[in-house]
């Protein structure tokens, strides 16, 4: 996927007010309106031109963008890091769902295939205020246990300069027992105000679970690379394993191989159907760091000379 530099597109620098954005891209949209431009390609970047202009003309996506950097150039092969807009309030749809469009690869990757505008009318005398946004990054042990989190989030506000900067607000958000990932916390009332009477919106917290050193996460499913050593896995035995609900005891079957995978059933994520953790073996070889253990991998070498480990690899 090819990086889209919005500015350049746009033809505006990077600090361009928000009046000097709009300007731009009209001058640049009469220009290249397919009813207009004869040029082959001036559907496609008209097209690019409207992209571009949904981003910076939106504080929440235009702050985000920027925080990709500027040392990025258009078409560099580019992939957005799994956390980078995590904490962001955004008005609407947010980063995600709505009805697709037809923007690039590269704008659906970092906003998901959709986006939407605020609810309620302006010329409404009394409105609900629009819902709002972010993506929340947490422990997966919140989700076994639940917890109560300070969380805070980053809202874009524009300035009568029109520069955009953003406001911190922390929120004690209670995370439920059995969250998963892109499952979405409603907190009623903490989205837009509403226009005169009208009630406030919601603010939705789309989870994601923070990378962890020990477990990998799939769906409801939990796994765990359990070191294990030559005997425990050719004889069997009985290991403790540690779990994110705490150690459980289980059984390796005598003759296990390396990357074999055992099942923990309902040891994943909680839910009305829990999830299950599996254990993955790796064996674990002990250091050859003085005399007697050299002799002992010898005496291995001898018993087990007609091993070969490579068999299935081929010559």
């Amino acid at each position: 996927m090819e990086f889209k530099d919005y500015y350049r597109i746009v033809g505006v620098p990077r600090d361009a007010s928000p009046d000097d954005v709009r300007r731009a891209y009209r001058r640049l949209a009469r220009r290249l309106h397919p009813d207009v431009s004869k040029a082959p390609d001036a559907e496609a970047r008209f097209k690019e031109l409207g992209e571009a202009y949904e981003v910076l003309k939106d504080p929440v996506k235009r702050e985000a963008y920027d925080r990709l950097g500027a040392d990025w150039k258009a078409g560099q092969d580019f992939r957005p890091p799994p956390d980078w807009n995590a904490g962001t309030e955004s008005a609407g749809d947010g980063f995600g769902g709505g009805e697709p469009t037809d923007f690039s690869d590269f704008f659906e990757a970092l906003f998901g295939r959709g986006f939407g505008g605020r609810r309620g009318g302006g010329a409404a005398v009394h409105a609900q205020g629009g819902d709002r946004h972010a993506r929340v990054q947490l422990d997966l042990e919140d989700a076994y246990h639940g917890a109560t989190r300070a969380i805070t989030l980053r809202v874009p506000v524009v300035e009568a300069q029109g520069r955009v900067t953003m406001r911190e607000h922390t929120l004690n958000v209670k995370i439920p027992r059995g969250v998963r990932a892109g499952q979405s916390i409603r907190l009623a009332g903490q989205g837009e105000a509403g226009l005169g009477q009208g009630p406030p919106g919601d603010l939705y917290l789309e989870v994601e679970f923070r990378p962890h050193p020990r477990y990998r996460v799939e769906g409801r499913d939990v796994y765990l690379d359990l070191p294990v050593a030559p005997w425990e896995a050719a004889l069997g035995a009985a290991v403790k394993v540690p779990t994110p609900g705490g150690m459980v005891e289980l059984k390796v079957p005598a003759g296990s191989v390396a990357r074999s995978k055992l099942r923990l059933k309902g040891r994943g994520i909680p839910g009305s159907t829990p999830g299950d953790l599996y254990v993955v073996l790796q064996i674990a070889l002990p250091p050859a760091d003085d005399e007697g253990a050299r002799a002992f991998y010898r005496d291995m070498a001898r018993r087990f000379g007609s091993f070969d480990p490579r068999a299935r690899v081929g010559a």
